[in-house]
C-alpha cells in the first residue's frame, strides 16, 4: 500500500502540495492527473525520495521495489535483449553466481529461486516486451547505440516493466510511443501484477488501463475511483453542486449587506446592522478549482478549393533504392478527416513527406491543386522553433510586415499570454512549444494540415481544445497520434500504412485496436474443426531457452560431482585421521547429487514440454 499523509512541498517558496493525502491499495492501478505545472512529477520524485518534504510521510510496504523511467536507456555497445535483461538485477546477479559457485547447497538454492522468479522464461519475456513497443528480432540485437533518445526511451520503459517493481512510476510513457505502442501499453498495465502510478494525458489510456484517478489539484489530492470518464463525470458533478451552493450563498451575503448598507449609521437599526454583519462573516463558501480558462485554438480559414487537392496515381515513393511505399492510388478532399495507421517503420513519416512535397515521386504521380498551401506539424518542435529567440521574435521573424498588436493576438488564439510572448522558447514548457508550433503550422491558412504526434505534452484540457479546433477547421487533416481519443473524434478516414502500401481500413479503430491486441495481421475467421493452435513463437522460445538453461544446470552440476568423487577417491584423505573432512566430502557429494536429481528431473519436463509444442 501506498500511503500519503499529510505533505507539503514548496518550490522557491512557492507552495505546490501543501497538506495533501492518499492511500493507494497494493495491486491498484492508478492515474495521477492535474493540470501542467501542478507537481504532478514533483510528486512521483518525493514518492522515489529524491526530494525532502516539508510535512508529513510517504511510506510504502518495507522492501518493496519503486522503478520507472528516468531517462533513456544509455548509447553503449549492448544488445537491446540484453539491456532489457540486465534490468532484473536479482536474476543477473544469481545467474553471475551459478557461475562460480562451489557449494551444492548454495547451488541448490540459487536453482529454487531462479525457478521461483521465472528466470528460465526471461529472455522470451523480454523480447515480447520489446516487439510489443516496436522492436523487431533484429532490432532486439542490435546495440542500442544505433538508435535515437527516443527510441532508447523505449528501451528503458522495456527495461522496468521487465523488471516488474512493486510500485511502477509512469510518467507520460506514450509520449515516445506511436499508436501500436500505446495500445499494447495499455494492455499490458492492465494485466500488470503489481501497483501502478502513471501520470498521463492520455484519456483512452486512463479509461482502459486504470481503476482509479488521483487529481491534484489547488495543492491537494483526491482520490475518484473508476476511470478516467468517471472522475470527470463525478468531478463535474461536485463542481456544478459547489457552484449552486455558493450561488445561495452569495444571494444571502448581498441580501443581508444591503441591510447593513441601509440602516448601519440608524441609531434605531444599529444593533440589527452589526448582527447581520457577524451573520455576513459566518457565511462559508464552498472552495472550488482555480480553473484555468479553456484556452481555445483558433485556426484561420482557408479558401476553397476544388476537389481532389491532392490526387496520387500509382505513386511510388523511397530514398533512392527500393521504394518504401509503391502503388499508391489516393486522393485526399479539403473536407477529408484522415488518420495514419501502422506501425513505425512502415512509411507514415515518408507518406507525409511525398504529400508536403518533400519527396518526389519515383513513378506515377503526385497531382496537387496549383493554389494548394499544406501546413505541417513536426513531431519533435525543436526541429522548426529557435531556443534563443522569444515567440514574438518568432512572429517577427517569419511576418516582419505586420506589427506587435497582430503578433500578439495570434499568440494569443494559441494560448499564449503575454508573459509566454517575451520568454525564449528554451524556457517555454512543452505544452507550451506544442502551442507555438501549431501557430506556425497554420499561420499560411493552409488547405491541408499534417500533424504528427500533435497531443504530445498537452494537458487533457489543451486536447479537447485541439479537438474543437479541427473540428471547426474548414482544411482537410492528415492526422499521426498515439492518441485514441483525439483520432476517434476527428478522423472519418483510416489509412493502414502496411507492407509497402496504403491503403484504406474499413473498419472502425475499436476494430483496429482489437485486431493489433490479437496479432500482426487481421484476425481469420475460424474454422469449427480447425486443429488447436499451437504454442507461438514466444513461448517456443521460452520452452527451448529453458531446456538450455537445465541442461548447462546438469553440465555445471557433473562437473561439480567429478571433482568431489576425484576428491574422496585421493588415498591422502584416508591417512592421519582425518574423519570430519572425510564426512564432509560426503555429505558434499550426498547434496551435488541430490541437486542432480532434481535438475535431472526438470530437464525432463521441460524437455517434454518442448517436445509437445513442436508436435
Amino acid at each position: 500500500m501506498l500511503r500519503i499523509d499529510d505533505i507539503s512541498y514548496s518550490v522557491e517558496g512557492r507552495p505546490l502540495i501543501e497538506h495533501a493525502s492518499a492511500m493507494i491499495p497494493e495491486g491498484h492501478k492508478v492515474g495521477l492527473v492535474g493540470r501542467n505545472g501542478t507537481g504532478k512529477t514533483t510528486l512521483f520524485r518525493l514518492i522515489r525520495g529524491e526530494l525532502t518534504l516539508e510535512t508529513g510521510d510517504i511510506t510504502v510496504p518495507k522492501g518493496a521495489r519503486i522503478g520507472g523511467v528516468a531517462q533513456e536507456a544509455p548509447a553503449t555497445d549492448v544488445s537491446l535483449i540484453d539491456t532489457v535483461l540486465a534490468a532484473d538485477t536479482e536474476r543477473a546477479a544469481l545467474m553471475a553466481e551459478t557461475e562460480a559457485a562451489a557449494d551444492g547447497v548454495r547451488i541448490a538454492e540459487i536453482q529454487t529461486r531462479l525457478a521461483d522468479i521465472d528466470a528460465w522464461s526471461a529472455e522470451a519475456r523480454a523480447a515480447s516486451i520489446l516487439k510489443g513497443l516496436g522492436f523487431d528480432d533484429v532490432d532486439q540485437q542490435r546495440p542500442c547505440a544505433d538508435f535515437s533518445g527516443g527510441w532508447r526511451m523505449r528501451v528503458a520503459l522495456a527495461a522496468v516493466l521487465f523488471s516488474r517493481p512493486d510500485l511502477l512510476l509512469l510518467d507520460e510513457p506514450t509520449n515516445y510511443l506511436d499508436l501500436e505502442g500505446a495500445l499494447w501499453l495499455e494492455s499490458y498495465l492492465a494485466r500488470y501484477p503489481h501497483t501502478v502510478l502513471i501520470i498521463s494525458h492520455d484519456r483512452e489510456l486512463l479509461n482502459r488501463a486504470v481503476g482509479g484517478i488521483l487529481h491534484l489539484e489547488d495543492r491537494k489530492l483526491t482520490y475518484y475511483a473508476g476511470p478516467y470518464d468517471t472522475f470527470a463525470a463525478t468531478r463535474a458533478a461536485r463542481l456544478a453542486a459547489a457552484e449552486a451552493e455558493n450561488k445561495k450563498a452569495e444571494a444571502r451575503r448581498a441580501h443581508l449587506q444591503s441591510f447593513v448598507d441601509r440602516f448601519r449609521y440608524k441609531a434605531s437599526k444599529a444593533v440589527q446592522a452589526q448582527a447581520r454583519l457577524k451573520m455576513i462573516d459566518k457565511i462559508n463558501f464552498i472552495a472550488t478549482p482555480q480553473e484555468a480558462a479553456l484556452r481555445r485554438f483558433s485556426f484561420p480559414e482557408p479558401e476553397e478549393l476544388s476537389p481532389p487537392i491532392v490526387n496520387m496515381e500509382s505513386a511510388a515513393v523511397g530514398y533512392g533504392g527500393a521504394p518504401v511505399l509503391a502503388r499508391l492510388d489516393l486522393r485526399i478532399d479539403q473536407d477529408d478527416r484522415i488518420a495514419l495507421l501502422g506501425k513505425n517503420g512502415q512509411g507514415k513519416s515518408t507518406l507525409a513527406k511525398l504529400i508536403v512535397g518533400d519527396l518526389a515521386a519515383m513513378s506515377g504521380r503526385v497531382l496537387r491543386t496549383s493554389k494548394l498551401r499544406i501546413g505541417y506539424f513536426a513531431q519533435h518542435q525543436m526541429d522548426v522553433l529557435r531556443g534563443d529567440e522569444t515567440p514574438l521574435e518568432t512572429l517577427r521573424r517569419l511576418r516582419p510586415l505586420e506589427g506587435p498588436p497582430k503578433w500578439r493576438a495570434r499568440l494569443s488564439g494559441f494560448g499564449l499570454n503575454a508573459d509566454q510572448a517575451e520568454t525564449v522558447v528554451a524556457k517555454l514548457s512543452g505544452g507550451q512549444k506544442a502551442r507555438l508550433t501549431l501557430l506556425i503550422a497554420t499561420l499560411d491558412a493552409p488547405h491541408l494540415l499534417i500533424l504528427d504526434e500533435p497531443t504530445n505534452h498537452l494537458d487533457i484540457e489543451s486536447r479537447e481544445a485541439l479537438v474543437e479546433a479541427l473540428t471547426a477547421y474548414t482544411g482537410a487533416v492528415v492526422l499521426v497520434s498515439h492518441d485514441m481519443h483525439l483520432l476517434s473524434l476527428v478522423a472519418d478516414r483510416l489509412w493502414l500504412v502496411k507492407g509497402g502500401r496504403v491503403e484504406a481500413f474499413e473498419e472502425d479503430l475499436e476494430a483496429y485496436r482489437k485486431m493489433l491486441l490479437a496479432s500482426d495481421a487481421p484476425p481469420k475467421t475460424q474454422r469449427p474443426e480447425a486443429a488447436p493452435k499451437k504454442p507461438d513463437r514466444d513461448a517456443r522460445l521460452a520452452l527451448r531457452a529453458e531446456v538450455r538453461k537445465c541442461e548447462a544446470r546438469i553440465e555445471k552440476l557433473e562437473e561439480m560431482r567429478a571433482r568431489v568423487e576425484e576428491k574422496l577417491a585421493n588415498p591422502g584423505l584416508y591417512e592421519g585421521g582425518r574423519a570430519g573432512e572425510i564426512t564432509k566430502w560426503q555429505l558434499k557429494r550426498a547434496e551435488v547429487m541430490a541437486g542432480l536429481e532434481r535438475a535431472e528431473a526438470l530437464w525432463i519436463a521441460a524437455q517434454e514440454r518442448l517436445d509437445a509444442a513442436r508436435a
